[in-house]
């Protein structure tokens, strides 16, 4: 047997979440071309384990198994065991979740299958139990019966397995079909609808996500068509998960889901993904009708990225710095023990104050969570006295707080979460008119683009401690193109532009399929099992690549005039339509061509320094419709002539909204601004 797979090799690793294995007597090994030849060569089955570090189970499974030396022994005895981040490598992950759930398993982390040495997966599930229970077998009765199937007919699970990988393979394949029509995002809007719980805002039932991309993709129609529920669902869910539990209401911030129906009890985990997308709804949703809540709730998320998740372990040669993944549940041991309360810490820190904070902050004697105390706010914010005083308390015990163990965080750098919060962020700036948030995305921008840029103008996906732990997918690609994108709105800074034209250019040369569709690795990928090339299709907790990146080609056909964008836009929608019943799984996709056909595109001219284009520029980039895209291009002649918008001039700063290659008369009042876009749905 080869020496490597003798002993845990996990110490050589940058991801947090295998460093925490690195001390397990199991011999934990990387996920490599050169892992899997080494079980080829020894003939061993493989068990693949994935999780993230910010996951409670995944800390349940290490405590009860990977960390109990008679479970390690029967591991390292029966099998090649293998470990891997799943925010890390996205698309291992992609690959194995799909052929746990092809086996009827409903999926999660911890992910745990089973592989034929040639990688093939042959048993699935997530956390199993060290003894039997709830049903389920002990996880070393797993290893064990999987084991002897395998010695008693291994060829017959290894044809299983590889008729497996070759389903997975032929799932993935794109279904091409007749372009979007209104009537696709109107049937789509109504299933959606069906689907929300109108008390407590998101989806029914428990546990409770914010599935941003849905909300986004309804908060898109709602400025598209002026209807009222898809907009109202929006803002309901915001309200509620803005008062509720999941909101850490003295860091800033949310929880990644809450496991209840009242978004009371988080799961405590704060993930960068969740909250750049919740900071882009809040912004959204507050420049509809201005809300002290919203603004309150997306001004303490800033200070949480800015406070607590820029990677400063990893700055840039110039000193800036981008974000971090993901703050843990646990803290010694204990999920949430960081953030819930007594009634009797709270009233200690508070003092004579504590009758005002209970007023706004409810504090059963008994608490709200397993005789714990987590906070919500019952009042709306109204009078800004009242709210300063809360501020004030709320200080004191954020300082108290501080004084605790903290839970794990997670600074590896991800460039497609940061190019989520980065666009989030310049969209904020202008809804919130706080101009150093636009400072605090740039600076991302620029340590993102140092730091995993290529010179090919592509993304790398991952870096921790100066190491380079994973290449880039389609999702890296497709975030940091809407990055750059919104920074250029944002900037008016041609460099940006040009940026997102290389990004644009590279992925389609190195994701492409030839037949308008992406692939979710590129072409020069290696060591994914059975030569599979996963797609990035489908929307889940974050958009799909897919569709982030058309909605990318679509801007910057609003952007330029170009026709190479806007059919490029339109093949790689096209390859996802004909499967019509399933459009509801690709709500990214589906606003990208809402976008390409239907999107306003704003430009400004005239003198850049002159205050009339400043409140021009405010105006449109603070506008509710996420289908607005902005041109601050002073002159206008430097349009490419392809643009409707080509020549335009105006004898003061002015703006022109175009759609569908026509052009608005110059208007000069910011308000005016703001009707005119807002005319094509009737919304104001």
């Amino acid at each position: 047997m080869s020496s490597t797979l003798d002993r845990n090799t996990l110490a050589d690793a940058t991801s947090p979440y295998l460093l925490q294995h690195a001390d397990n007597p199991v011999h934990w090994q990387m996920w490599s071309d050169a892992t899997l030849t080494a079980a080829r060569a020894a003939n061993r089955l493989i068990l693949l384990s994935i999780g993230y570090a910010a996951c409670h189970w995944c800390h349940v499974m290490a405590h009860e198994s990977f960390e109990d030396p008679a479970t390690a022994a029967l591991m390292n005895r029966l099998y090649v065991n293998i470990k891997v981040d799943r925010e890390e490598r996205p698309d291992i992950d992609g690959i194995y979740m799909t052929a746990v759930q092809a086996m009827g398993e409903q999926g999660g982390w911890p992910l745990t299958v089973i592989m034929t040495p040639d990688g093939a997966p042959i048993f699935g599930g997530t956390y199993f139990p060290p003894e039997p229970r709830w049903g389920r077998p002990s996880f070393r009765q797993v290893l064990e019966m999987v084991a002897d199937a395998w010695k008693k007919d291994g060829e017959k699970f290894a044809r299983s397995g590889a008729s497996l990988l070759r389903r997975i393979a032929a799932h993935a394949e794109l279904k091409p079909g007749a372009p979007i029509a209104p009537g696709d995002l109107a049937a789509v809007t109504e299933r959606f609808l069906g689907m929300m719980d109108w008390e407590e805002g998101g989806l029914r039932g428990a546990p409770k996500f914010p599935n941003a991309p849905i909300f986004r993709f309804l908060w898109g129609e709602y400025a598209r068509t002026g209807r009222h529920e898809a907009g109202a669902v929006v803002a309901l869910m915001l309200a509620r998960m803005a008062q509720g539990g999941i909101c850490d209401h003295l860091g800033g911030g949310f929880a990644r889901y809450a496991t209840d129906e009242s978004w009371l009890v988080p799961h405590f985990e704060k993930m960068l993904y969740d909250n750049a997308q919740l900071l882009d709804l809040l912004a959204l949703a507050h420049a509809a009708e201005p809300d002290l809540l919203l603004a309150a709730r997306a001004a303490e998320l800033v200070e949480w990225l800015r406070r607590d998740m820029r990677a400063r372990h990893d700055p840039a040669p110039d000193g800036t710095l981008a974000f971090a993944a993901s703050e843990d549940a646990d803290s010694e041991g204990e999920e949430g023990k960081f953030y819930v309360w007594t009634r009797d810490e709270i009233a200690s820190v508070l003092g004579a104050e504590m009758a005002l904070f209970e007023d706004h902050y409810p504090c059963p004697a008994a608490g709200n969570w397993e005789g714990k105390l987590i906070l919500t706010r019952a009042t709306h914010p109204e009078h800004p006295e009242t709210e300063a005083r809360l501020a004030a308390l709320r200080a004191r015990l954020f300082a108290a707080r501080e004084g605790r163990v903290r839970p794990g965080w997670d600074d590896k750098i991800l460039a497609d979460w940061n190019g989520l919060a980065i666009a989030a962020l310049a969209r904020a700036s202008a809804v919130f008119a706080r101009p150093d948030w636009l400072d605090l995305a740039i600076a991302a921008h620029g340590a993102v683009t140092a730091l995993l840029g290529r010179e090919d103008g592509r993304f790398n996906h991952a870096i921790r401690r100066g190491r380079i732990s994973a290449s880039g997918l389609l999702d890296d690609q497709a975030a940091m193109l809407r990055a750059t994108l919104a920074l250029y709105q944002a900037t008016g800074r041609a460099a940006y532009l040009d940026q997102a034209e290389r990004i644009a250019a590279a992925t389609l040369t190195a994701y492409g399929d030839g037949q308008g569709g992406l692939y979710l690795t590129a072409a020069d990928a290696a060591d994914l099992p059975g030569g599979i090339r996963p797609r990035a299709s489908f929307d889940n907790a974050t958009p799909s690549g897919a569709g982030l990146f058309a909605e990318g080609l679509a801007i910057l056909h609003h952007l330029t005039g170009s026709a190479a964008h806007r059919d490029a836009a339109a093949a790689l929608i096209g390859a996802h339509t004909g499967e019509r019943r399933a459009l509801s799984a690709f709500p990214t996709l589906l606003g990208a061509a809402a976008l390409l056909e239907e999107g306003a595109s704003v430009v400004i001219v005239g003198d850049a320094a002159d205050p009339r284009f400043a409140a021009l520029h405010r105006a449109a980039l603070a506008h509710f419709d996420p289908a607005v895209v902005v041109l601050p291009v002073g002159d206008a002649t430097s349009l490419p002539e392809g643009h409707p918008a080509h020549g335009k001039s105006a004898a003061e700063p002015a703006a022109f909204v175009c759609r569908a290659q026509v052009c608005s008369l110059p208007v000069s009042d910011p308000a005016l601004l703001r009707g005119q876009i807002s005319q094509r749905a009737g919304v104001a």
